[in-house]
């Protein structure tokens, strides 16, 4: 049976291995493992030992309490924070695009490309209206 950390261990798994561009097949041979396993790692339909995990942390270059970010007792998911970013924005393939084009260019570009974003940020956000007591 899949546990809500099952799940939220997966798609971590899920985001680190696709920001840095490796298929599973790759991860799994990183590790010793099949591809198919990582697939069940990743929806949670298999759980992950510590020690495997200790080996993927290894193999993604990052601490294991990675995969356990964003957990909390009362939200397993951190919905209730707005400032959250939703859970599966990351593990979607136009994001790592848009992520690995953003690093390729220099900084200059990136720096006017981040001033554009925010500012169609601030312009679809409604004007706060300051209201007389």
């Amino acid at each position: 049976m899949t546990s809500d950390i099952d799940l939220h261990v997966g798609k971590r798994l899920r985001r680190r291995r696709r920001l840095l561009g490796l298929t599973q097949q790759l991860l799994a041979e990183q590790v010793g493992i099949r591809f198919q396993q990582i697939q069940k790692y990743e929806c949670g339909a298999n759980r992950v030992s510590a020690a495997r995990l200790f080996e993927l942390s290894e193999a993604l270059s990052v601490p294991v309490q990675y995969f356990y970010e964003g957990l909390s007792a009362r939200d397993p998911f951190g919905s209730e924070d707005p400032t959250n970013i939703a859970s599966d924005v990351l593990s979607k393939k136009e994001t790592m695009d848009l992520v690995r084009a953003y690093y390729a260019m220099g900084e200059g570009p990136r720096k006017h490309l981040l001033d554009l974003a925010k500012s169609l940020e601030a312009a679809t956000k409604p004007a706060l209206r300051l209201v007389a007591p």
